[in-house]
């Protein structure tokens, strides 16, 4: 790990209703044999000082994986991804927080430090990664600093996050391999993706 990324904390965002898995718990979903929460944890924790993983339900299981595991603030609410976000900044104790979702199992091996030189490189306080072709809004890295405007931004009733960032003047991070990023949402995505 780079010694500059002592001062991330990835976030593991699982805390969906899972409605296109048919209602399960997506993150403790298996693919290849093993919960597809596992598969992101294990791509970020060489990357980062420490983890954190959101979720609203499963709290046990999702604690046995090892990481602290935090809900929203509303968890029965489902609010969504900035939610999750919110609940991370406010239990972070790093200058950043870097944000994956539970249902991505190629995490790039340097997601963290490409994302780190985007912000650092803009002077930014947001990076939101990209695959060359589109935005990946969830694939963020945050500073601490923006809890207040997240907290404000939810607290208007917006949800989006690409608003959001926009307003914050994210940097952009060019990954170029679009399949790093790809999204387990449904039974036939596992199926397609589990002999990869």
């Amino acid at each position: 790990m780079n010694p500059e990324n002592a001062d991330i904390t990835a976030l593991v965002l699982a805390g969906g209703r899972g409605s296109r898995m048919g209602g399960v718990d997506k993150g403790l979903t298996e693919l290849g044999g093993k919960a597809l929460v596992s598969h992101s944890l294990e791509r970020l924790a060489p990357q980062v000082g420490t983890i954190l993983i959101n979720a609203n339900r499963s709290a046990e299981q999702y604690a046995a994986f090892g990481w602290p595991v935090i809900p929203d603030n509303n968890p029965d609410e489902f609010a969504g991804p900035l939610a999750g976000m919110l609940a991370g900044l406010e239990h972070c104790t790093t200058q950043w927080l870097l944000t994956a979702p539970c249902d991505s199992p190629w995490i790039p091996p340097d997601y963290a430090s490409r994302m780190l030189t985007a912000a650092t490189d803009a002077k930014a306080r947001i990076a939101m990664a990209s695959d060359g072709q589109r935005h990946q809004p969830v694939f963020c890295l945050i500073n601490r600093e923006c809890v207040d405007s997240l907290r404000q931004f939810l607290d208007a009733g917006d949800r989006k996050i690409d608003l959001w960032t926009r307003r914050e003047g994210a940097a952009e991070a060019v990954f170029s391999d679009p399949s790093a990023f790809i999204n387990i949402n449904t039974p036939n995505d596992l199926r397609r993706n589990d002999t990869r």
